[in-house]
C-alpha cells in the first residue's frame, strides 16, 4: 500500500512543485511505483511531468467535482513507473463547488481508495494556501513534507501551517505526522540564511533534512522542459542533491533501495 505523502506550504515560491517532481522521479528511479496528484490549479506539477494541460480529457477536476475514477485519470509521463493525475485552471472553481458537499475534506480520500495498491508512494503538489483543496490532501496523508526557503520571510505563516496540520489531526487525520522539512534554494555563503536555517533546525529539529536544495538554474530549466532533472542534468548540482533528498526519505522509511552510482544513464528523451 502506499505512502501519501502531501508538499505543502502556503508561501508561493520556496520550491514545493520542484520538489514534488524531482523527489517522484528519483522515487520511480529507485524502482518505486510512484503517483504525483497534482492539486494546484496553475497546473506546474502537471507540465514540469510534460503534460498538455489544453488537451487533457480528465484531471484532478474530474475526480474532484465530477465523480470521475480516479483511475482513469491517470496519466504515465515520460518517465518509467511514474505516472501523474494532472491539474488545470478548471480546478481554479472547485473548492467554491466542493464547500457545499458533507464530505468536502474527504473527498480526495474516498476517490483515492482505489489508486493505493497500486504505488508504492503518492506524492500530491498543494496550492500554496491552507484551503480547502490542501485540507483534502492533508486529511488523506500519511505525512506531510514541507519546503523551506532559507530566507527570513520563510518563517512568516509557518504557526499558521503548523496549526492547520494540528487541526487536521485533530479532526479529520489522527495518524498524519510530518514527515519532514526540506530547505531549498540554499545559499550556504549567506550568513543570513545560515541564521534562518538555523532557526528552522531549532524548531522542527531532527525532522529537518539533511540534504540541503541548492539553488540553481538547471532546476528552473528542467521544469521548463517539462521533465525532472535527473532526465535533463543528471550530473548537476540540483539532481544531486534530490537524489540524496531522496534517498535520505527512502532512509527514514526504512525503504530499502539501490543507490544510484551512475546519473548519466538515467539521462533519456521524454
Amino acid at each position: 500500500m502506499a505512502k501519501i505523502i502531501a508538499i505543502s506550504n502556503q508561501k508561493g515560491g520556496v520550491g514545493k512543485t520542484t520538489t514534488c517532481i524531482n523527489v517522484a522521479g528519483f522515487l520511480a528511479a529507485h524502482g518505486k511505483r510512484t503517483l504525483v496528484i497534482d492539486i494546484d490549479p496553475q497546473g506546474n506539477a502537471s507540465s514540469g511531468l510534460g503534460v498538455n494541460k489544453k488537451d487533457l480529457q480528465t484531471s484532478i477536476y474530474s475526480v474532484l467535482v465530477e465523480d470521475v475514477d480516479a483511475r482513469e485519470a491517470v496519466i504515465r509521463t515520460g518517465v518509467e513507473r511514474l505516472d501523474i493525475i494532472p491539474s488545470n485552471i478548471d480546478l481554479a472553481g472547485a473548492e467554491v463547488e466542493l464547500v457545499y458537499t458533507d464530505s468536502r475534506v474527504t473527498v480526495l480520500k474516498k476517490m483515492l481508495a482505489g489508486l493505493r495498491n497500486s504505488y508504492d508512494y503518492i506524492l500530491i503538489d498543494c496550492p500554496p494556501s491552507l484551503a480547502l483543496l490542501t485540507v483534502n490532501a492533508l486529511t488523506v496523508a500519511d505525512s506531510v513534507l514541507i519546503p523551506m526557503q532559507g530566507e527570513f520571510f520563510a518563517l512568516e505563516g509557518l504557526s499558521q501551517l503548523m496549526n492547520t496540520i494540528k487541526l487536521v489531526k485533530k479532526n479529520h487525520n489522527k495518524m498524519l505526522e510530518v514527515e519532514g522539512v526540506v530547505l531549498t534554494m540554499f545559499d550556504s555563503r549567506s550568513n543570513l540564511v545560515s541564521q534562518v536555517a538555523d532557526e528552522i533546525v531549532k524548531y522542527f529539529g531532527k525532522k529537518v533534512f539533511y540534504t540541503r536544495i541548492p539553488r540553481t538554474i538547471r532546476l528552473v530549466e528542467a521544469t521548463s522542459y517539462g521533465m525532472p532533472v535527473m532526465n535533463f542534468d543528471p550530473l548537476s548540482a540540483g539532481s544531486r542533491a534530490y537524489q540524496a533528498l531522496t534517498e535520505e526519505l527512502l532512509t527514514r522509511n526504512a525503504d530499502k533501495f539501490t543507490k544510484i552510482t551512475q546519473l548519466s544513464r538515467l539521462k533519456k528523451k521524454i
